[in-house]
């Protein structure tokens, strides 16, 4: 586990096995993080949150684990790590998948089914505003009770959509018009969420945010853990 202080920017990784990994860390980098690329299992150690972007998921998958990434990355979503998934990083985060190729695997921690490439090929790609659950009105600069709804600007290349999300998943948004309406594009569980769309492409930074502030409210509750042991009583 990372052990920074508080105090510091939050350092805040990016799988970078394949996919769209500069963009994600342009953003966090705008944001006041600080963003690193995670290729090695001893920087999965490092950090205090982490992206997993867009690109192929099935590369991904077997990158992961030729690049012995598997089992830390799993360890640590279990442990708590506040992880965001774009497009790809849905289906990694998936713990099941619709349609996967018969050897593929996920790192899992979201109870949501998914199916790939669900919209449909490379020229099937669409923009459309989405409703999206925002937890926080600072980031959605939005006034009103926590977790009101705002639009956000969703764009869609080869993604994912989510068939069955468990009882401890908020949807966050769903698409709003279209063949697909209805259907789920934005999840949070925890520490973890995952939109089908994305947000890294465009100048709206507010989802990437929201991850910053899952991140850095984590490591508040990790630090006051670690400062304020369990007292035991003696006689």
């Amino acid at each position: 586990m990372s052990t920074t202080s508080t105090l510091t920017l939050p350092r805040i990784g990016v799988l970078a096995v394949q996919g769209d990994v500069r963009e994600h860390l342009a953003a966090l980098t705008a944001l006041g993080a600080e963003a690193v690329t995670v290729r090695r299992p001893d920087e999965v150690e490092q950090v205090d949150g982490l992206v997993i972007p867009g690109g192929e998921s099935t590369v991904m998958d077997k990158l992961v684990r030729a690049f012995d990434l598997r089992e830390p990355l799993v360890r640590r979503i279990a442990e708590g790590l506040p992880v965001y998934g774009s497009c790809a990083g849905m289906i990694m985060l998936a713990d099941r998948i619709a349609d996967g190729r018969p050897d593929q695997q996920t790192l899992g921690g979201l109870d949501i089914t998914v199916r790939r490439n669900a919209f449909g090929r490379q020229v099937d790609s669409f923009e459309q505003d989405l409703d999206y659950a925002w937890s926080d009105p600072a980031v959605s600069g939005t006034t009103g009770p926590t977790g009101r709804t705002g639009p956000v600007h969703a764009v869609f290349i080869r993604a994912p959509w989510v068939e069955q999300a468990g009882p401890a998943v908020q949807v966050l948004a769903r698409v709003g018009e279209g063949p697909a309406a209805g259907k789920i594009v934005a999840v949070r569980q925890g520490n973890l969420m995952a939109t089908s769309f994305h947000p890294e492409v465009g100048a709206d930074r507010r989802i990437h945010a929201e991850f910053v502030s899952i991140v850095r409210e984590h490591r508040l509750q990790q630090s006051g853990a670690r400062q304020s042991p369990e007292r035991e009583d003696t006689a």
